[in-house]
């Protein structure tokens, strides 16, 4: 009896190359995926996998190897070939229009015409059943900017189905995803593979990678370095094969403070309000104390108040009530500078917006903020600034390791710890530490290494306040616990006491209580 011949990959790529510049990307990375299959793909920042999967959706043209989708060859295709060949790759930030609708922002570029005018009752009835058939429930007459985080990401992954992709590429999918919506994306994922579909997952959480996928490849420095099955795998070992290393997974610590105890509260605020552009109180009449040794975590679903909340305690955006005392001091209407004086330091969590210059060099955004500190009589110190561009490069391992190349150039995980050694490192005294999504993006290697910073800045004395939309790295950190749901604490528990099960009702709003 003949053998049936094996299933034709949905995807194989073999010994892609790709550089930047001087920059090599990817210089013999190989990744093959079964029809049908969750697949994940795993690596360090800088290991060349988002590079991978734009090689593979025609966003770039690889300097070698060859690459087939369902066994055609299709290397150097671009990207209207790829979403005609059903791929489709979903990006970790959003490319939605937000003034228009969600039906809108679905058939652009493919509008269903009656006449020569937009049938919008056909889109919206053709949303609404894509809608519906996926799972991924949204109403098609909302405007994008009206949504909430998971439901935008719902709108992302809608859009590359609608344009008939069969090959699903998702780029950190979670990274902004509350509990609940994890789980049901998950759910999603899997009527997909049902029904015969394709997705390859980067992440960078590992225990999204165990509950989910089938199957992981793992990358290093721009080559493919292992696949291994999922069961039966732990995340300890997709970390071995990632950083080459044991690695120490964020877990929570025996024995930490609960409160701040008897210790100096070294942030005081009260009856803080801040102004919002979707209502009139991004910032609802907050108060909490964050002393000296404690890491104060602050959970919730993304827009509800924490990006306001950390602005306007860095002085980024201006108090519409309450005050702030740092150190027993009230900044409330100092600039951000003067709060830097005063010992604040903050992690923003929009890189981009707020915590690089990319077209600046690495050394020259090490500096930011801080160039009164490394300057002369009439001009900046070169020497000086080089010298902690070297020493920050290597304590936090920015690759590349070359200081003079702008920031640009740097994953984006390169790019964020570039801003973690900045707000930091060095020999920078910090009181108090806001820390907004400081391992968003990052790798498992990297992670460990900030979570390590973060609680010798704990141990040192400082006083952290800490956003994540990762619970888990909520609940291994803090001493307390606080959930914002529309602008208020909503929850605030001590962390031996805070689990994902007490508080995910709190994020979706679920549950309501008194702060």
């Amino acid at each position: 009896m003949t053998a049936a011949p094996a299933a034709m990959p949905a995807i194989r790529l073999r010994g892609i190359a790709k550089s930047f510049g001087p920059v090599r990307a990817i210089r013999d990375a190989s990744l093959e995926v079964a029809t049908g299959e969750i697949h994940a793909l795993m690596g360090e920042n800088g290991a060349g996998k988002s590079t991978l999967m734009r090689v593979l959706a025609g966003m770039y043209t690889p300097d070698g190897g060859t690459a087939e989708v369902e066994g055609t060859e299709v290397t150097g295709w671009q990207t209207a070939d790829a979403i005609a060949a059903g791929v489709g790759m979903v990006h970790q930030h959003f490319m939605l229009v937000p003034t228009l609708t969600v039906a809108e922002n679905l058939v652009l570029g493919q509008e269903l015409m009656k006449g020569v005018t937009l049938d919008m009752a056909a889109a919206e009835r053709a949303v609404r059943d894509l809608s519906e058939r996926t799972g991924l429930r949204v109403d098609p007459t909302r405007k994008v900017s009206e949504l909430n985080v998971g439901e935008a990401q719902r709108v992302e992954i809608l859009k590359v189905l609608y344009r008939g992709a069969r090959i699903l590429v998702l780029d950190e999918p979670t990274a902004v995803l509350s509990p609940p919506e994890v789980q049901e994306l998950w759910e999603v994922l899997r009527t997909l593979r049902a029904n015969g579909g394709t997705v390859v997952l980067i992440t960078h959480k590992l225990d999204e990678v165990v509950a989910i996928s089938d199957t992981i490849t793992v990358m290093r420095a721009g080559e493919t370095v292992g696949r291994m099955a999922t069961q039966g795998t732990t995340p300890a070992d997709i970390a071995r094969a990632m950083v080459g290393r044991d690695v120490s997974l964020a877990q929570r610590e025996a024995g930490v403070r609960d409160s701040g105890g008897p210790a100096a509260a070294l942030l005081e605020v009260r009856d803080l309000a801040v102004a919002g552009a979707r209502r009139a109180r991004a910032v609802d009449g907050i108060s909490f104390t964050v002393s000296a040794g404690e890491i104060f975590g602050i959970a919730g679903v993304e827009g509800n108040g924490q990006t306001e909340l950390i602005e306007a305690l860095a002085g980024l955006a201006p108090l519409a009530g309450g005050s702030i005392r740092l150190g027993g001091r009230d900044v409330s209407t100092l600039d951000v500078r003067g709060r830097i004086d005063a010992g604040l330091s903050h992690i923003p969590e929009d890189r981009h917006r707020r915590g690089l210059v990319l077209d600046f060099s690495i050394a020259e955004n090490l500096i930011l903020g801080l160039q009164h500190r490394f300057s002369g009589a009439a001009q900046l110190d070169a020497p000086k600034i080089a010298t902690n561009a070297t020493s920050q490069v290597k304590t936090f391992d920015i690759r590349p390791p070359d200081s003079a190349l702008p920031a640009r150039a740097l994953s984006g995980g390169n790019q964020q710890k570039v801003v973690v050694a900045r707000e930091m490192g060095g020999e920078r005294p910090v009181r108090v530490l806001l820390a907004a999504q400081p391992t968003r993006g990052v790798d498992v290697g990297a992670i460990e290494f900030i979570h390590a910073r973060l609680r010798a800045a704990r141990d040192a004395g400082s006083a952290v306040v800490l956003v994540s939309a990762d619970l888990n790295e909520v609940l291994a950190l803090s001493s307390r616990v606080a959930v914002m749901y529309g602008g208020k604490f909503v929850c605030v528990v001590p962390g031996s006491e805070a689990t994902a099960a007490l508080l995910g009702p709190y994020m979706t709003g679920a549950a309501r209580g008194a702060a």
